[in-house]
């Protein structure tokens, strides 16, 4: 078995993890400093001793700002910075228990599920070239007529049989053509078209429906799946397919048998209760005093749910419990109506890193469009010069496209750096459209153009309301 990779969490610099993120979002610098010391004091608590290890806890965060201005992006970044475990979920999709909805607590469940596929693609990729050898040998096994299996360990060498399947599916003998010479022609592709039958899991099963008030089982911490895929015998079935077919799926087969599944979840364990990191945006909805009837009534109940978790408790999955003691929690929201002092006061006090994000303006716009690695600006280039088209914006027209996002945010709804996507989409839709049919050309696109393609939405407010 392979050993498993220890995930490296926290390991750059308060500075570092400041640049990396400046690679994707524009601004922001107070939000980006207080998510970078949270990170670098998870590993800073992972190297204090034993005896105060667990004393120390996490520094959550309350991320303030309206929408669009980089609030989620901030916090999706950052797990991918620390190779983290990572849940974005929205508060208000959470009822307090008693009502019909989702509770709480299953927002560490589902955490737990994405660690424990995180960690198991990572085993599978430790033993990729292992799995892939065997799955070779079964393959050709297949194509010459042999029926054992070798062991990976101990190739087999010399001539291995006599049998070639052709593309007719007709077995031809194979004058003077040894095991490694059917390799090398697998490994160059010259076999992928042979048709083979192979054996392959059969991983279809009974459907078993349950129902319930709560939309599901998973309040019960049981995996009905495995309990009654166990009660079935495994079966395996025979299927006709290419050898390029077929070859990644003996691959998979083979990978899951290499990786240990036991060891794969102790991981998955230790990465959500030392590293997990759990976003909940959306937490101004569920601020404010309890109602006493209408929709708001469970406001107040979602948030005394989320509190035990916030503070430290044991969540029961189906691969173990889970400690929350050391997760991090960043909770984001606009406040438009109530304020953070809304929240329930013990809520508040597990929070105690509060960051006002500030709203975009044109300045932000025109850097959004043009600096980060993933800006729009390449990404429309990129797509269109796959119908061989050479996209040129113009600084004129980033800056006009800035220009119209800044005055609709004033005028209309603040949506922030979302804005720019609609506005962009509008300019570039007939060339979108016509891109196939106009062969490889350069188009340039200048501030004239931009104008010209929102003028009329621009000159009617009531419409603009609507598309832009």
């Amino acid at each position: 078995m392979g050993l498993l990779t220890k995930a490296p969490t926290g390991a750059l610099t308060p500075a570092e993890i400041v640049a990396e993120l400046d690679k994707y979002i524009i601004g922001q610098k107070k939000a980006k400093r207080s998510v970078a010391i949270a990170l670098r004091d998870r590993w800073r608590r992972q190297q204090v001793g034993p005896e105060l290890r667990d004393e120390i806890a996490p520094k959550n965060i309350i991320m303030i700002g309206p929408t669009g201005v980089g609030k989620t992006e901030i916090a999706r970044r950052l797990a991918k910075l620390a190779n983290a475990p990572f849940i974005k979920v929205e508060a208000s999709k959470f009822t307090e228990v008693g009502y019909v909805g989702r509770d709480v607590e299953s927002i560490i469940r589902d955490l737990t599920d994405l660690a424990v596929s995180m960690v198991r693609s990572d085993e599978t990729r430790a033993v990729r070239d292992r799995a892939r050898t065997t799955a070779e040998e079964r393959i050709l096994n297949i194509l010459m007529g042999s029926g054992t299996r070798p062991s990976p360990d101990r190739p087999t060498a010399g001539t291995a049989g006599p049998f070639l399947v052709s593309n007719e599916g007709v077995a031809q003998v194979g004058e003077g053509v040894n095991r490694e010479t059917y390799r090398k022609m697998l490994r160059e592709g010259v076999l992928d078209d042979r048709q083979i039958q192979v054996d392959i899991a059969d991983t279809s099963g009974p459907m078993v429906e349950i129902f319930s008030p709560q939309g599901g089982m998973e309040e019960m911490g049981i995996n009905f799946k495995d309990m009654l895929g166990n009660l079935f015998p495994k079966r395996r079935r025979r299927a006709t397919m290419t050898v390029k077919e077929a070859l990644p799926l003996m691959e998979r087969e083979e990978a899951e048998k290499l990786v240990d599944q036991d060891a794969v979840q102790r991981e998955a364990l230790r990465r959500v209760q030392e590293g997990g990191i759990v976003f909940i945006d959306e937490i101004d909805k569920i601020a404010g005093r309890e109602s006493k009837q209408g929709p708001d009534v469970s406001r107040e109940g979602v948030q005394r749910d989320l509190l035990p978790i916030v503070e430290g408790s044991t969540v029961v999955t189906k691969y173990g419990p889970i400690k929350t003691d050391h997760i991090l929690f960043i909770a984001s929201g606009a406040f438009h109506v109530s304020k953070p002092s809304d929240l329930i006061p013990e809520l508040q006090g597990r929070f105690p890193i509060r960051v006002e994000l500030t709203a975009l303006a044109k300045e932000e716009f025109v850097r959004i469009l043009t600096e980060p690695e993933n800006s729009l600006e390449r990404q429309y280039k990129a797509m269109l010069a796959t119908e061989g088209i050479d996209l040129d914006l113009k600084r004129d027209a980033i800056e006009e496209i800035a220009h119209l996002a800044d005055v609709a945010n004033s005028t209309l709804e603040n949506i922030g750096a979302r804005r720019l996507h609609t506005i962009i989409e509008r300019v570039m839709d007939e060339i979108s459209f016509e891109a196939p049919t106009m062969g490889s050309c350069r188009i340039e696109i200048d501030a004239q153009y931009v104008r010209q393609r929102l003028e009329d939405i621009l000159a009617d407010e009531d419409v603009s309301r609507y598309i832009l």
